[in-house]
């Protein structure tokens, strides 16, 4: 039981810690589009994304996915300047058009190639037995995910506030917009550099 809790907390300051900085901005930007009134569509994409993460993490930390690391660290900043660019140029959010149904499923390609790196992180601890250390460290990073989402929920929506309230008169939605815009540009500039920083070529 303790190597269980030993691995939780593991998994849970590896998704928190700022050495896992991208991880944090792909959460972040993943967040960027919600408000809390879209609790039911953000809990949608989540799952995508810990179902997708969770299945690369078994496979690669088991032996039966071997994938390069160095394209792995690439890829992670490219799924952030993808998500971030669909965040700028997909307008209407309504959840029964296609762009809605389509998030999920990004999500959940993206969430496999998370889940890789943090395969590559977890096989370097552990020589034998791998339950234990795979299920704690899972059940970390989502502890660590939902802490950081939490997070991001606080965040946006004061960000929303202060927009609106802000001298220039800009009222929701349009402040909503501009958040959207403003954190999902941020992420993709600060993504880019490290896709350029991290090539693997």
């Amino acid at each position: 039981m303790s190597d269980l809790i030993a691995f939780v907390g593991l998994g849970f300051h590896h998704i928190v810690d700022l050495d896992a900085a991208d991880h944090i901005l792909f959460l972040v930007v993943l967040a960027a589009i919600y408000r809390l009134s879209d609790w039911r569509e953000s809990l949608r994409v989540i799952t995508a994304f810990t179902i997708g993460h969770s299945l690369t993490l078994v496979l690669a930390a088991t032996g039966a996915l071997r994938l390069p690391t160095p394209l792995i660290e690439f890829l992670i900043p490219v799924t952030i300047v993808v998500t971030g660019l669909e965040n700028i140029i997909v307008r209407r959010r309504d959840p029964l058009r296609w762009h809605a149904r389509l998030r999920p499923l990004l999500a959940g390609t993206f969430g496999l190639i998370h889940g890789a790196g943090f395969a590559n992180y977890l096989q370097r601890l552990f020589a034998d037995h791998i339950t234990v250390p795979l299920l704690g460290f899972n059940i970390g990073i989502e502890l660590g995910q939902i802490v950081v989402l939490g997070g991001c929920a606080l965040l946006l929506t004061g960000l929303d506030r202060i927009i609106a309230r802000a001298p220039t008169g800009i009222r929701l939605p349009a402040a909503y917009r501009l958040r959207v815009i403003g954190v999902s540009a941020a992420a993709v500039l600060v993504a880019a550099a490290m896709a350029v920083e991290r090539r693997p070529w």
